[in-house]
């Protein structure tokens, strides 16, 4: 079957095309969206920022790659430049190269959400089917051939009587290359890459990519389709070329930062000044250890272990608590960690297979004391965050360094050391937490960053406290709905991947059946 498929940096001219729905991003959200529509008998369109690359083009070199693949290649950051935000930009989304971890969003947020928020449809009960329905469509399964990493991970916790588990993973005959973050060159991990774009084109959806999408076509209450400015190669410079699309009913799914400052961009209406407003990063903070033996972390599942111990360990809206995983890095990445230079760089490199990283991700928005960020728009009209690290924050970050601390010493380290150019190699437990307990957290020493940040667009049933309702639709444009995670009122707690896939299910599934289509019958809950 001939694909429908556009290169925004090989326009001639400007282009015009028409559709029925046209899907802004390609990623989590976009993504399952593009395909239930198309399977329903709609006309859709879909505008991609990045380029489509294939299996081919997935090389596995870390620093092409990142600039490949990621928006800012690699190194988008908060406003005080304090905070890397890692997001991919390519068809497919961060969905290409994530590390597969697909967890349900834990029932302590969807209550939060149901309760504090009033969202209709989104208790643990009402969402199990949806999770099953996107873990069957991915194959989402526990992964158990846990490489050394992971599985120092489940000794440490073992030895200290934490709960942990395998994690999940959406992935099909897998065989652990170990690079998930540079994009699977053998299409394993089924991203929507492979899975529902692919699908949504064969029932005739239409692909623009190396288009950024510019503006949201509003007028009075209603939206008309978009305009979009096509790039170049590279998806740096623009060409000159401009795309629309007519449509009678728009879905933005560009993710949190991007979808807020589309419509930021688009002056949509927004009479009680919420778009933007709590944007959340779920801050991941990080422990080395260097082990006695080899770990080689690059080897295999990067992650399959994960520990909830301390996600709710004071409440839901204490302090801030914190999921605990491995982190399976390539070398450019593992030495960045450290940030050391000279002899330090080179002690550091010497060590690098013995070497054992572990991450907390720290949730945000579920306290007073923690309202997250907000996106405004730069002068180039692109989206900036600024994120603040509050104290509750901080109050996390120290909990976190001294858990992941106590567990690798337990797991045998020879030397842990937080991420943090503070600290120094400490030899045991004792030192580390005395350490540990004074040390200073200020930026940038402190190494912080995100590869999953929520928000901006929040959902609720008030619209003076969110921007769109419990099905995703905008509560001041009739025909307009955002569907990603942009719309999560709060952090997940866990990686956000399922929970993405979970919600665009539900929301397209809703939009389809209020348009009056039939949804195909694999999605059809109830």
């Amino acid at each position: 079957m001939t694909h429908e498929i556009y290169t925004g940096s090989r326009l001639e001219a400007d282009l015009t095309l028409a559709g029925d729905v046209v899907i802004v991003g390609t990623g989590a959200g976009g993504g399952v969206c593009a395909e239930i529509l198309a399977r329903s008998g709609f006309r859709v369109v879909m505008v991609e920022e990045g380029a489509y690359w294939t299996a081919r083009d997935f090389t596995l070199r870390e620093v092409p790659s990142f600039a490949r693949f990621y928006f800012e290649g690699g190194v988008r950051q908060t406003k005080d430049k304090g905070i890397g935000v890692m997001q991919g930009r390519a068809v497919g989304g961060s969905t290409t190269v994530n590390w597969t971890s697909s967890v349900r969003t834990p029932s302590q947020t969807l209550r939060y959400w149901t309760d504090t928020y009033g969202l209709k449809g989104f208790t643990p009960e009402a969402m199990a089917p949806w999770f099953e329905v996107m873990e069957q469509r991915l194959n989402v399964h526990p992964w158990t051939a846990h490489n050394e990493n992971n599985a120092l991970l489940a000794r440490g916790a073992a030895t200290l009587g934490w709960r942990y588990e395998a994690l999940p993973r959406n992935v099909k005959d897998c065989p652990g290359l170990g690079y998930c973050g540079l994009g699977c060159p053998i299409d394993a991990k089924q991203s929507m890459l492979v899975t529902t774009i692919p699908t949504a084109l064969d029932h005739g959806a239409v692909l623009l990519t190396r288009v950024r999408a510019d503006q949201v076509d509003i007028r009075g209450d209603r939206v008309f389709g978009i305009t979009g400015v096509a790039l170049d190669d590279r998806g740096v410079r623009l060409t000159g070329r401009r795309v629309r699309i007519d449509a009678p009913f728009v879905i933005v799914a560009g993710a949190a930062i991007n979808s807020p400052a589309l419509l930021l961009r688009s002056n949509a209406p927004d009479p009680y000044a919420r778009l933007g407003k709590r944007t959340f990063l779920q801050i991941h903070n990080y422990s080395i250890a260097i082990m006695p033996e080899l770990v080689d972390a690059y080897v295999g599942a990067p992650q399959s272990v994960h520990s909830d111990q301390f996600l709710w360990r004071d409440g839901v809206t204490g302090r801030a608590g914190y999921h605990i995983e491995a982190v399976g890095t390539q070398p450019a990445g593992t030495m960045n960690f450290r940030k050391s230079i000279g002899p330090e760089l080179a002690q550091a490199a010497s060590q690098y297979r013995r070497t054992h990283i572990l991450v907390s991700q720290i949730r945000d928005g579920f306290s007073e004391a923690s309202p997250g960020g907000t996106v405004t728009l730069r002068s180039d009209r692109r989206g900036l965050l600024d994120y603040p690290i509050t104290e509750y924050i901080r109050d996390g970050i120290r909990s976190s360094y001294l858990s992941m601390a106590e567990c690798q010493f337990a797991a045998g380290a020879a030397t842990v050391m937080p991420a943090n150019m503070d600290a120094q190699p400490y030899t045991t437990w004792a030192e580390a937490r005395a350490a540990i307990a004074s040390l200073s957290l200020r930026s940038p020493n402190t190494v912080v960053n995100s590869t999953h940040p929520l928000g901006g667009c929040a959902m609720g049933e008030d619209p003076h406290v969110s921007v769109v309702n419990s099905d995703g639709w905008y509560h001041h444009l009739r025909n307009l709905a955002v569907i990603d995670g942009s719309t999560f009122p709060t952090s997940v707690g866990v990686n956000p991947g399922l929970s993405i896939y979970a919600l665009a299910a539900r929301q397209a599934t809703t939009l389809v059946a209020a348009l009056g289509r039939t949804v195909p019958e694999e999605y059809r809950v109830g």
